[in-house]
């Protein structure tokens, strides 16, 4: 997969780095208070969506989230524009990220629909471990880092033996979901507002992407109105909510310090698992959430003068 270079992506984005005066308001926000709300609904929205697998299949619960925060945010951010004025090399990042969102919610809906959702979110979350290993400058944030990766070790609990393509597809998902972090920093670079408008772009690029996985299971809520209206929902809280805040948070947070944060979704899964579908953790899940959090509140964010060298070197 092409990724292009700092500098040649600045030079692409040239004509939209300029934010909007509407958009001092959100900066006003702390970007850790935007991670939070990624997190509530980053599972809020699946934990629904399990819901609907007795009435429509899973690739076309998919289909539904995706082409549902498509219209949202092309009505919203119309950004065709990008793909009609853009350089080559900012289409093929958005292509890139187009294709990895779709893959990545295919194989996520695909998990949870064999496996726990804490335990889809634990696995989900190892991938993401790898890049806050990069970023790792200090002994208090190897702490933070080994806290959380006990944490998510008890969460997990993998036993092969139960359901091996769930595990894979959660495996799978997880190794996507690492592209989706990488992914969404570059385009977040120039600022929240232009990443939205950038991710909104993606988005349509998801949908055509897994189109032809899920949209014959997607059928059945064309007939039924709350069906429809359900799946509709489950897309604006999982892939409208929590990825806007994700462009927000990494507009202002360095990429290691947001895989760090990341280490909440697995709590936030168990937390959901439990209020929404009734998945009771043991003792062990329990601990390793508490072990998850500990890990967070240790870490410790580089200062904003360093914030580019906490993150990670690129290979471009």
């Amino acid at each position: 997969m092409y990724l292009p270079s700092q500098t040649s992506y600045h030079e692409d984005m040239a004509h939209v780095t300029t934010e909007p005066i509407t958009a001092r308001p959100a900066r006003a926000i702390p970007p850790h208070a935007y991670f939070l709300v990624s997190a509530i609904f980053h599972y809020l929205g699946p934990a629904f969506a399990v819901l609907l697998f007795a009435h429509v299949g899973v690739l076309g619960v998919a289909w539904l989230r995706i082409a549902s925060a498509a219209a949202v945010f092309t009505a919203w951010r119309r950004p065709w524009h990008l793909f009609a004025e853009g350089a080559w090399s900012q289409r093929r990042l958005l292509i890139a990220l187009g294709v990895v969102l779709g893959l990545m919610n295919a194989c996520f809906y695909l998990a949870i629909a064999r496996l726990p959702l804490g335990t889809v979110g634990a696995i989900e979350y190892l991938g993401t471990l790898l890049l806050a290993a990069y970023g790792t400058r200090t002994r208090r944030n190897a702490l933070a880092l080994g806290l959380a990766v006990l944490g998510v070790g008890l969460l997990t609990d993998v036993r092969l033996g139960g359901q091996p393509l769930g595990f894979v597809l959660a495996f799978g998902n997880g190794a996507l979901f690492m592209l989706y972090v990488l992914l969404g920093h570059r385009i977040a670079r120039d600022g929240g507002q232009a990443g939205i408008e950038r991710l909104g772009a993606a988005m349509v690029v998801a949908l055509v992407a897994v189109t032809p996985l899920g949209i014959v299971g997607a059928v059945p809520a064309f007939t039924h109105p709350p069906l429809l209206l359900a799946g509709i929902g489950v897309g604006v809280c999982s892939s409208v909510i929590p990825y806007v805040c994700d462009q927000l948070a990494m507009a202002r947070l360095p990429r290691a310090t947001f895989a760090l944060l990341l280490a909440l979704l697995p709590a936030s899964a168990a937390v959901m698992g439990f209020l929404v579908l009734r998945q009771v953790p043991r003792p062990a899940e329990i601990a390793g959430v508490a072990l998850v959090v500990c890990g967070v509140a240790v870490h410790q964010e580089a200062d904003a003068g360093s914030a580019e060298s906490s993150s990670p070197p690129r290979r471009d």
